[in-house]
């Protein structure tokens, strides 16, 4: 049967990742059996990767809030895996970090949940996340205003991200009818 340390040490040496393996950058997610929650983002962002903590930015500490919840559960708790579409810092981009590498979640997801018997509930946080696990083409404010539409599965979110508060602004919905929600659900699959 397979393991969770097998897949880590085959992403490790997966030729996809050799310069990231090489330079000493180990993949960045988390992943336990005893998991109810998973939360997918886009991909660790530098500073998340050189301090080797997930959401290790202001994106972090808004999620977290989002999440009704504090550090010390966030970070440690087992019953909360946070695997991203990709587990490496991508780049940077002209207009913000690069992409998630196209086939990586494809690779490693399934092998990774298939671990993970209990999960309840996956955040699904940006487009990325809701193209590949949603299968339908909608965009990030359709799939967020239609969160309930995927229940208890899927909980799309828009990227707590500060390049987004011109978005949460724009659509004061997501504050007064979504988060609620969000708490309630994550609440209810840690209980």
């Amino acid at each position: 049967m397979e393991t969770f340390t097998q897949i880590f040490s085959e992403i490790r040496a997966d030729s996809q990742n050799a310069a990231y393996t090489a330079a000493g950058i180990e993949p960045l997610y988390r992943a336990d059996a005893r998991a109810t929650l998973m939360i997918v983002g886009q991909a660790p962002g530098i500073k998340a990767q050189e301090a080797h903590m997930y959401w290790h930015d202001k994106s972090g500490d808004r999620l977290i809030d989002w999440l009704g919840m504090d550090y010390a559960q966030f970070f440690g708790d087992p019953r909360i895996a946070i695997v991203p579409m990709d587990f490496y810092f991508p780049g940077h981009g002209k207009s913000g970090d690069l992409p998630p590498r196209a086939g990586f979640a494809e690779k490693w997801h399934p092998r990774l949940r298939a671990l993970m018997p209990q999960l309840e509930t996956t955040l699904l946080i940006g487009g990325y996340a809701q193209h590949y696990y949603l299968k339908e083409k909608l965009s990030t404010t359709e799939a967020v205003r239609r969160f309930g539409e995927f229940a208890p599965q899927y909980f799309p979110l828009v990227h707590p991200s500060p390049r987004n508060n011109i978005w949460l602004a724009k659509n004061p919905w997501f504050e007064s009818d979504v988060l609620p929600a969000l708490k309630a659900r994550v609440h209810a699959v840690l209980k």
